[in-house]
C-alpha cells in the first residue's frame, strides 16, 4: 500500500515538473533590444544589451540583480524582468540608462527553484554643453558575469 502511495506521488511530482520545464523553454521571440540614443531615452525601462555610440557618456559604475522565481513551478524569469531589476538599481544611481546589460541563464540554487543573474553599465548621457566643451565620454569593458560581488 505505502509502496504504491509512493509511486503515485513520484509520478505526479514527475509530470509536474516537465510541465514546468516546458513551460519555461517556451519562451517566444526577444525583440531587440534600443541601438540609439533616440531609441533607448525613449524605452521603459532605458536598458540596453548593446552599447550606445551615437551618443557619448560618463560611466556611473556597474549594477548587477539577480530575480528569483518564486516556486518550482513558477516561470523563469524573464530578459525584461531582469532588465527592470537592473534598472530599478541605476536609478539609485542616478543613470540616464543602462547599457551593454547582460544576463545570464535560469539556474537552480540552494536558495531559489530559479534565478537569473545580471549585469550592465548605468551611464549619465554627456549634456549638448558637455560634448560642446569638448568633454568625451568613456568606455570601459563589463565585468564577467560569472564574478561574485
Amino acid at each position: 500500500m505505502l509502496h504504491k502511495r509512493l509511486l503515485i506521488i513520484s509520478a505526479v511530482v514527475a509530470a509536474n515538473v516537465a510541465v514546468a520545464a516546458y513551460a519555461q523553454n517556451n519562451t517566444p521571440e526577444l525583440p531587440p533590444t534600443p541601438s540609439t540614443y533616440s531609441e533607448l531615452v525613449s524605452a521603459r525601462p532605458p536598458v540596453t544589451d548593446q552599447d550606445i555610440t551615437d551618443r557619448p557618456y560618463r560611466i556611473l559604475g556597474e549594477v548587477r540583480a539577480e530575480v528569483r522565481k518564486a516556486t518550482i513551478f513558477s516561470r523563469a524569469p524573464s530578459r525584461d524582468k531582469v532588465f527592470r531589476e537592473l534598472w530599478e538599481r541605476a536609478v539609485r544611481l542616478r543613470a540616464d540608462a543602462v547599457v551593454n546589460a547582460r544576463a545570464g541563464g535560469a539556474r537552480v540554487t540552494a536558495m531559489s527553484w530559479g534565478s537569473r543573474r545580471s549585469i550592465g553599465q548605468a551611464v549619465k548621457f554627456l549634456t549638448d554643453a558637455e560634448i560642446a566643451a569638448g568633454q568625451t565620454g568613456e568606455r570601459r569593458p563589463l565585468t564577467d558575469l560569472s564574478q561574485d560581488d
